[in-house]
């Protein structure tokens, strides 16, 4: 897919840090309960890391306690979807659809929210904007 945001391999590890680098364009993932956003409760927008596409609002996150910062709906075509089969499992992984960064995955596991969706993403794959009063 072309990207609207479209960087060699290069000018991304100039960029992003070895860490963002390695969750963002080689979809790895940050342990469980470390990132800076999992229990969060600033209101703002959270962008992608990488290139600073919107991805979600603050309002549509909720404590899962899955580790990771949840959200339950993406900002409107903000978010790609792929069928991922890694590690035994079929899952669909979320990238940014600005510049194909990976996000996290998205799982159907309801957590009675609106949506019924549990959009379980990496806090180095993002960046938050806090809302200015």
């Amino acid at each position: 897919m072309a990207y609207e945001v479209s960087k060699s391999d290069e000018e991304w590890r100039e960029q992003l840090s070895p860490a963002e680098y390695q969750v963002l364009r080689q979809a790895g993932t940050e342990r469980a309960f470390t990132g800076e956003y999992t229990d969060t409760e600033t209101t703002g927008v959270y962008r992608c890391k990488a290139c600073q596409a919107e991805l979600f609002r603050s309002d549509t996150k909720f404590h899962s306690g899955c580790g990771w910062p949840s959200f339950y709906q993406p900002e409107s075509d903000a978010i790609e979807y792929i069928e991922d089969t890694s590690h035994g499992m079929k899952r669909t992984e979320v990238r940014c659809a600005n510049c194909g960064s990976h996000l996290g995955h998205v799982f159907p596991d309801g957590y009675g929210t609106p949506t019924g969706d549990r959009y379980c993403i990496n806090s180095i794959a993002l960046t938050l904007e806090p809302k200015q009063d």
